[in-house]
């Protein structure tokens, strides 16, 4: 009996220190991911943040901020195309429950901070057409659950960093429109989930590898408007997925690979043109029949355009000038 009351004291002396300390913890975790979105709204110009992200509401309910319904904390910030204009604190990187960042359309700008290592559960990052500077930074490579990555439209600098191939999940990497240097690495083709290979117009150098085309989810590659040389590599590996690939205005030369066809039967978009290829038209290439758009103008291409392109039936837009193709009236007659 002795014992029993002593423990019955016991609990009713710890018992209401440890609801106390359970709450305060609680409170402490949506109170951070409150402080971090409020350092934000302190560091941008905007009225609807201005109005909307106040203390009087719980942070749950603010606009463009979705919360979790387990742990209730900020799993999700979509401020797209909401006209902000200002940096990104170091106190964001406190939204440890963040898998969705959306700060796409803005005008952002100066680099980012490191702090924003610590969201290692991000599964989808766009930074799109904002105004960041400075290195693409090193711990993305952190993100082992990231699977979309949209960088494009800004103003990064340097080579494409290699932590970026360890990414086994990644799905989307576009790096497009900003000042890039360097070769494409060949470990891009380590990320073998990947769908959309977007590194346009950038300023990157050297030969594409021929790791690109060992990545058999591919639906999309586009690398126009770089600095490219070489050969277009030739495919070894059926990528049934392969609809789309851009290599327009680049420096490369030589055939197109007479058997890279062969390997791609849903392939609906190919833009070569502006470049210094040589040689036939592929007959391979007509065997493509989902093909709708066919750019290859401004080349060194010969020989005459074999009638087989007219099994191309659903060909909406065909581009072969500025070439050295043999065309005949009967040609002509036929591709209108």
């Amino acid at each position: 009996m002795g014992n029993t009351w002593f423990v019955l004291a016991l609990v009713t002396v710890l018992l209401p220190n440890f609801v106390v300390s359970f709450s305060t913890k609680t409170i402490t975790n949506i109170s951070t991911d409150q402080l971090a979105l409020l350092s934000l709204k302190s560091h941008v110009n905007s009225d609807i943040l201005a109005t909307n992200w106040s203390t009087a509401t719980f942070v749950c309910n603010w606009i463009s901020v979705t919360c979790g319904s387990r742990h209730q904390r900020v799993r999700a910030l979509d401020l797209f195309d909401m006209n902000l204009s200002g940096i990104i604190p170091p106190h964001l990187g406190n939204l440890s429950f963040l898998s969705w960042l959306d700060i796409g359309n803005n005008n952002f700008h100066d680099s980012l901070p490191i702090e924003l290592a610590n969201l290692r559960r991000l599964k989808s990052v766009s930074l799109s057409n904002n105004n960041f500077n400075g290195e693409i930074p090193s711990w993305f490579g952190s993100f082992a659950k990231l699977q979309t990555l949209s960088l494009n439209g800004n103003n990064f600098m340097g080579v494409i960093p290699s932590c970026l191939f360890s990414l086994s999940k990644l799905e989307l990497l576009s790096l497009s429109r900003n000042n890039l240097r360097g070769q494409i690495p060949v470990a891009i083709g380590n990320l073998s989930n990947l769908i959309y290979l977007l590194l346009d117009d950038n300023k990157l150098l050297g030969s594409i590898p021929s790791s690109v085309f060992s990545i058999s989810s591919l639906v999309g590659i586009d690398l126009n408007t770089n600095q490219l040389i070489g050969s277009i590599p030739s495919i070894q590996l059926n990528i049934s997925s392969l609809e789309r690939i851009s290599l327009t205005l680049n420096n490369l030369t030589g055939h197109i690979p007479p058997n890279m066809f062969d390997y791609l039967p849903k392939l609906k978009g190919l833009y070569l043109s502006y470049n210094q290829l040589s040689g036939r038209i592929p007959l391979g290439l007509f065997k493509c029949q989902d093909l709708e758009e066919l750019s290859i103008s401004l080349n060194h291409l010969e020989g005459i355009i074999p009638g087989e392109i007219e099994n191309l039936t659903l060909l909406k837009y065909l581009y072969l000038e500025d070439n050295h193709f043999k065309v005949s009236f009967f040609d002509v007659k036929h591709m209108i």
